[in-house]
């Protein structure tokens, strides 16, 4: 007896129904949810406290509940002159340190790319200050910029250079004393992420265009700031924000003095708080600073998007 066995061909499906479609994976939220609940209560619930708290009158120790006022506390610092003053203190420091911090960085960061000896330990030590606690650092500068047996001074009457001052709380010193130290504790951060960025740049491409003829400047202008600008963009935006919401270096330094002229948002924020119990005002001024970083990281994805299209 013959067996006839019909040998089938399979379907053919239409273009992209080759595989079932699949519903939304619901178990991928378990997955964020370990990071997602500690931003949800550390950072998006305070915040949205903080807003709420803008519009009423909340002050520490008073009996009475507190009252919902609308938009006065905001009124109020508009007529502020103290808190703009210290608002334009915090742009002055926040450029102050964000320019000459991405130009020493810059610099470190080509030097640090070069094939040197020792090039491990070199970069080791430039990251020893980004590795220090802000207050750490604070009090290691009050002990630099000790008007007695401060390093600085002592320097400056060896070389004969005067008797020293008392930097910190000169009201012309005090703001370029403090903005040094911004400079010296951030620069790390802002070296390790060029120093990335020119790692990443083909080596190929110097290599063409010094083989062209192209000079140590020339190189740098058309092949590494091209691939390093996405970068020192971000950087630099990134620092601009971090600066202006100072406030443990220039809190431990000199407490927001003398006379007010290191007095950041952030210290004007906490003393109206913490200090005289204005929660409500305090909250306002936080909000305006809430205001002023979304618009900078408004600018900087603006900014990205635009490289990316051109790109």
């Amino acid at each position: 007896m013959t067996l006839v066995t019909e040998s089938r061909k399979p379907a053919h499906r239409a273009p992209g129904t080759d595989r079932p479609r699949r519903g939304p994976d619901h178990g991928a939220w378990f997955l964020v949810l370990p990071a997602l609940i500690p931003i949800l209560v550390l950072s998006v619930g305070p915040l949205l406290y903080g807003i709420m708290l803008a519009f009423t009158d909340a002050q520490s120790g008073r009996t009475e509940p507190t009252r919902w006022i609308g938009t006065l506390n905001f009124q109020d610092l508009m007529h502020d002159t103290l808190f703009w003053e210290s608002f334009r203190i915090g742009l002055v420091w926040a450029v102050g340190v964000t320019v000459p911090q991405f130009l020493l960085a810059l610099g470190l960061a080509l030097l640090l790319n070069q094939k040197l000896r020792l090039r491990w330990l070199a970069r080791a030590l430039a990251i020893i200050p980004w590795a220090m606690p802000e207050v750490v650092v604070g009090i290691m500068w009050r002990l630099v910029y000790n008007p007695d047996a401060g390093i600085l001074n002592e320097t400056l009457r060896d070389f004969g250079l005067g008797d020293g001052r008392d930097w910190l709380s000169g009201l012309a010193t005090a703001l370029p004393a403090v903005i040094v130290v911004g400079v010296w504790a951030g620069m790390p951060q802002t070296t390790v992420a060029l120093l990335a960025g020119l790692q990443n740049t083909p080596r190929e491409l110097h290599e063409a265009a010094a083989v062209d003829g192209a000079g140590a400047w020339r190189r740098f202008r058309t092949v590494t700031w091209p691939a390093l600008r996405p970068v020192a963009l971000a950087i630099t935006a990134l620092n601009l924000i971090w600066n202006f919401n100072a406030f443990a270096l220039v809190y431990v330094l000199t407490n927001g003095g003398p006379g007010g002229r290191t007095r950041l948002p952030m210290l004007f924020a906490y003393e109206e708080a913490f200090r005289y119990g204005q929660f409500g005002y305090a909250a306002a001024m936080g909000c305006v600073m809430v205001a002023v970083v979304s618009i900078l990281l408004a600018v900087l994805l603006v900014g990205r998007l635009r490289g990316g299209d051109e790109a």
